[in-house]
């Protein structure tokens, strides 16, 4: 049953809100009824989660299956050293009860699929999205396109970002900008590329303000415009979104939820990884042994040199995958050759290309330089 009128409690706590001939008590009180669905408590996640929770949103619901990393701590301002290990959920819960006791959440620790997604959107008004991964973000959309949920989306690499509010009334879906996602591996992840640990905190505001807007009903929204900022040059600028012109009034592209895992091209989770094949991939034990055997091998990083002087293998020579193709020359194609990177990804490319070149002796070395220090040296950092 939706509150008609706000305690003295919550008077006191909202009233530099309340003063404010846009938002006053009767925006308040829409704020108190409104619920709204935050999908990831990471990098942007968490000032959504913090500021809406501050301002008052009467219920929040949280979807991540993650535990909190020291590496998250960089970004992820809502969880703190002494969360290290606490499922993330909990740790937000308890960071946004801290700043405001009076609100409702509402945990979902567990994968957003598309065998749960239509089940758990249904319950919100609106819809936060700050995933890191394009096949969630499909799932997101097409979950909002069926349910007629407006979808706040917003995402980060390195020093950018962009924001833009998808699915509101007839304005563009996430399928407008994106139609097709790009091959698996060609954008790397915050993971693999990094990301400015301030970044989130402004690109994750610009989604709360988003968020806070629709349910006022105040102020123009992001709907059809996506605006994009740059950290390095501290510009922000937009790009016009239009609807896919064969959706006259209803979406003709989404029918119902699909497997986006296999629409992305990316291997599920949960199968078995495949067993290395001797021929093209090689596990970093068996490279030790290369080593401590003293092998004829040549080993290449192909990480970038501010990577490389993160952490090595003592007999890596480094070679940064763009730079690879005009180093051929450097290499010995009847050599035996391993070539590694962070995780993996990178080093498949490799490769690729050196067979493609005449190549005939290389292999990857499954999982990277993590899976180095994972199985191999612990004393590699992992970054």
């Amino acid at each position: 049953m939706a509150a008609t009128s706000l305690t003295n409690e919550e008077i006191g706590r909202y009233s530099r809100h309340l003063i404010m001939p846009e938002v006053g008590v009767e925006g308040q009180l829409k704020l108190k009824n409104a619920k709204v669905l935050l999908i990831g408590t990471g990098g942007l996640g968490a000032p959504v989660a913090m500021y809406l929770a501050a301002a008052g949103v009467g219920k929040l619901g949280l979807v991540d299956f993650d535990t909190v990393d020291v590496s998250n701590l960089q970004r992820q301002v809502i969880h703190g050293t002494k969360d290290v290990g606490k499922k993330k959920v909990d740790s937000a819960e308890e960071s946004m009860k801290d700043i405001n006791p009076l609100i409702e959440i509402v945990k979902y620790e567990v994968p957003l699929t598309s065998a749960n997604a239509l089940d758990i959107l249904k319950e919100y008004d609106i819809v936060a999205d700050g995933t890191d991964n394009f096949p969630t973000r499909f799932l997101v959309n097409d979950a909002c396109v069926l349910l007629g949920i407006p979808n706040v989306y917003a995402s980060i690499f390195r020093f950018e970002g962009q924001a833009t509010v998808f699915c509101k009334d007839d304005g563009p879906c996430y399928r407008c900008l994106y139609p097709e996602p790009p091959p698996p591996g060609l954008v790397p992840s915050c993971a693999e590329g990094g990301v400015l640990g301030i970044l989130p905190g402004v690109v994750g505001l610009i989604q709360a303000t988003e968020v806070i807007k629709l349910i006022l009903g105040a102020g123009q929204p992001l709907q059809g415009r996506l605006m994009l900022y740059d950290a390095l040059s501290m510009k922000f600028r937009e790009l016009k979104i239009r609807r896919n012109p064969e959706c006259q009034g209803k979406c003709t592209v989404i029918k119902e939820l699909i497997d986006y895992q296999q629409f992305c091209g990316v291997p599920h989770e949960e199968a078995p990884l495949p067993a290395p094949v001797s021929s093209t991939d090689i596990t970093p034990q068996e490279v030790k042994q290369l080593i401590d055997a003293s092998a004829d091998f040549t080993l290449i990083d192909v990480r970038e040199v501010h990577e490389y002087q993160i952490c090595k293998i003592d007999k890596a020579q480094l070679m940064p995958l763009g730079e690879l193709p005009r180093r051929l020359a450097e290499l010995d194609k009847e050599a035996d050759i391993v070539i590694h990177c962070k995780m993996g990804g990178r080093s498949a490319k490799a490769c690729d290309l050196l067979r493609a070149s005449g190549f005939s002796k290389v292999r990857n070395m499954t999982g990277g330089i993590l899976a180095w220090s994972d199985k191999v040296d612990p004393s590699v950092p992992k970054y």
